[in-house]
């Protein structure tokens, strides 16, 4: 009589602790608890290059409440990479300011307008291809081959490098420390979704190991966590202290013709805030003296200061701006480089964060 073969043994689990181990349990937490954000492909859709590079360029340094509206702007008004290549580049500098950096848009611009020229309007699906794109860095060229095209890299931006300092434990100062960040990363990246895997960091970063007060009791890494299980999970990342850097002033003239315009100018198209419109004004340096401020006022005009200051944070440095505002008649032509634009306008320049800062401030005071 025949022996009944035993039933097959259910595949055993990795190990939690094993990069295998980390990765099913990371996707497990992330299929239940994904963020839904207008840039990311629902489960079972093949994610957009377009929009996973897009959303990446626009995140850097800011947040995602803070781009979602510009995201929906952009593909409103450029909805594929060669629309965007086409476009004016007032149009795209226009439609960016306020997202600040704006070094990214310019590069955004070249990045779209080398896809359409090199490559027929589809992106490169290699890490390597897509570093050789204008704006296009380590992280941001990991994201986009992973998300995008499924390859398997490690990108890696802060919030990964929060998780990882803290699942690790390791204690070498940022930036020092990266490449073995990376490394790390990298051994954890599943071959066969590392898109997913891409983002579960990411939402991780976000959501739960946050910088501070992390929600451990809700990590899917809570258990082989080498920081919690010492007490320590605030200690990470360890970082080198940053050096202050001091404060940078300047002169701003806002010019008001009677007619409804305010003068202004495009600053050289490289540089902080290239290609952007401005108020002019006087250079902006640690050294400023009130007293020769009005030598850079544009054009001859009873100007009154404003009695605070204008201050903005730049990456770099902060900035105290003086307001300088006149009035001036409807026959007053426009200094050269300079020209007329109705307040009403306004919506449609290039003017980054600081300058409508100026504005509002000499508005508020007629």
């Amino acid at each position: 009589m025949a022996v009944p073969a035993p039933p097959d043994k259910p595949a055993a689990r990795p190990a939690p602790s094993t990069p295998s181990g980390l990765g099913v349990s990371l996707l497990a937490w992330y299929d239940r608890h994904r963020r839904a954000l207008p840039w990311r492909a629902l489960p079972g859709e093949t994610a957009d290059p377009y929009r996973v590079w897009l959303s990446e360029i626009m995140l850097q340094q800011t947040t995602i409440a803070a781009v979602k509206p510009y995201f929906e702007r952009f593909l409103a008004l450029f909805p594929d990479v060669r629309a965007l290549a086409e476009a004016p580049s007032e149009a795209v500098m226009s439609a960016w300011a306020g997202l600040g950096y704006y070094s990214r848009a310019r590069n955004l611009h070249a990045c779209a307008q080398a896809v359409a020229r090199e490559h027929g309007g589809i992106f490169p699906d290699t890490e390597d291809g897509l570093r050789a794109l204008p704006g296009i860095g380590a992280y941001t060229a990991a994201a986009i081959a992973a998300i995008a095209f499924g390859r398997p890299a490690a990108a890696v931006d802060g919030n990964v490098e929060r998780v990882l300092t803290r699942l690790r434990a390791i204690a070498d100062p940022l930036p020092g420390a990266k490449p073995r960040i990376r490394a790390e990363t990298l051994a954890l990246v599943p071959p066969d979704r590392p898109g997913d895997f891409a983002q579960a960091l990411m939402d991780l970063g976000a959501t739960i190991c946050t910088p501070r007060r992390p929600a451990c009791a809700l990590c899917p890494w809570r258990d082989p966590c080498a920081a919690r299980a010492a007490g320590m999970q605030e200690s990470y990342p360890v970082k080198t202290r940053k050096r202050e850097n001091p404060v940078r002033r300047g002169a701003a003239f806002v010019a008001l013709r009677r007619d409804g315009a305010i003068l202004l100018r495009t600053r050289p198209p490289k540089g902080l805030l290239g290609g952007m419109a401005e108020v002019p004004g006087g250079g902006w340096s640690e050294g400023f003296d009130p007293a020769s401020a009005l030598l850079d006022a544009p054009l001859d005009a009873r100007w009154k200061r404003l009695t605070a200051p204008v201050r903005h944070v730049f990456t770099h440095f902060p900035l105290e701006l003086a307001v300088y505002v006149a009035s001036v008649p409807r026959s007053e032509p426009a200094p050269e480089g300079c020209r007329w634009t109705p307040l009403s306008a306004l919506d449609g320049e290039p003017l980054p964060s600081v300058m409508r800062k100026v504005i509002a401030a000499a508005l508020e005071d007629r």
